[in-house]
């Protein structure tokens, strides 16, 4: 098993403070017998969180690319081609969520999707609103899930967008496509939210106290690399850390750090090494593996303490 963690180490004062405290047994034996290979990633700005980047990398989506930081990532056209949707994989593709723009005095922050607490109904009235507007532009959308819908155009083609995992919670300005295939997109995202505005869906949700589906964002596109993907199994991505982490909860952050230890993490340490374990966080993924070791270093391994903390704080 390839067990990838994303949000497994965090830059905020709190976050580290929290790091501090974690004991975290089979984790700590795991890194102590396993080799790391070299980080991937760049910094907390690029468009692709290290995570995304670290599937990507495990995808084969890295063959004649050294900018997986920010690369367009085609996880929508994948979408897409696993589901047999009319285009496939040599269609553009794109990623297209319902979200919630907070206005604040100086700048807009993006909610987290998860908040809005979408059924299926609310989430294809929503889509059928807004429809025309694409549609009228040539851009044609499918319904998957109630935060996940998929669009397709020749414009989403290799267009880099911030993934959403880098944007929940923080100021859009820094985070909103410039590049000339970009217009219609910010276009069609102005026409939404005036739609979105004043719709009766919106009036009822206020009245029963949930989030207004105000806009839409636009991440994961491009079009299917064609790259074979490995025979090996696809990566576990654990996102039990993610909720807490992008709303700065860090007594529950620790909490699924426990249990993260006490369930995956144990079941790769039984596997005596047979598995890989990424670790993710703002700025770097490092990966972990079993590798051939003299007798010294195997003891010298088991008896040396792991630097959690250390570890942690280099994501």
């Amino acid at each position: 098993m390839h067990l990838i963690v994303p949000f497994a180490g965090c830059l905020s004062e709190a976050g580290r403070q929290a790091q501090q405290t974690l004991q975290l047994p089979h984790l700590e034996k795991l890194l102590a017998r396993w080799q790391a290979s070299p980080p991937l990633g760049s910094d907390e700005y690029s468009l692709n969180p290290p995570h995304e980047q670290a599937l990507a990398l495990a995808l084969g989506w890295s063959a004649g690319s050294s900018a997986l930081d920010r690369d367009a990532l085609p996880w929508a056209a994948l979408a897409a081609a696993r589901h047999g949707l009319p285009g496939g994989p040599q269609a553009a593709w794109g990623l297209l969520t319902p979200v919630q723009l907070m206005p604040g005095r100086e700048q807009i922050r993006l909610g987290d999707p998860a908040d809005l607490q979408l059924d299926e109904a609310a989430s294809r009235q929503v889509l059928e609103t807004v429809r025309p507007l694409f549609e009228s532009e040539g851009v044609l959308l499918h319904w998957l899930a109630p935060l996940q819908w998929l669009a397709t155009h020749p414009s989403f083609d290799a267009l880099p967008c911030a993934s959403l995992d880098r944007v929940v919670g923080r100021h859009l300005d820094a985070w909103l496509p410039a590049q000339p295939a970009a217009r219609l997109l910010r276009r069609l995202q102005n026409e939404v939210q005036m739609l979105l505005y004043t719709h009766a869906l919106n009036e009822q949700r206020e009245a029963a106290g949930l989030p207004v589906v105000n806009s839409v964002w636009l991440s994961g596109c491009g079009r299917l690399p064609a790259v074979a993907v490995t025979s090996q199994p696809l990566p576990v991505l654990d996102q039990r850390l993610r909720r807490p982490a992008l709303t700065e909860d860090w007594a529950a952050w620790c909490e699924a750090w426990q249990a993260l230890d006490a369930g995956p993490l144990a079941t790769l340490l039984q596997a005596a090494g047979a598995g890989r374990l990424t670790l993710c966080g703002e700025r770097h993924a490092i990966t972990w593996a079993a590798a051939p070791r003299s007798l010294w270093q195997g003891l010298a391994a088991h008896w040396r303490p792991t630097n959690l903390p250390a570890v942690l704080e280099a994501l």
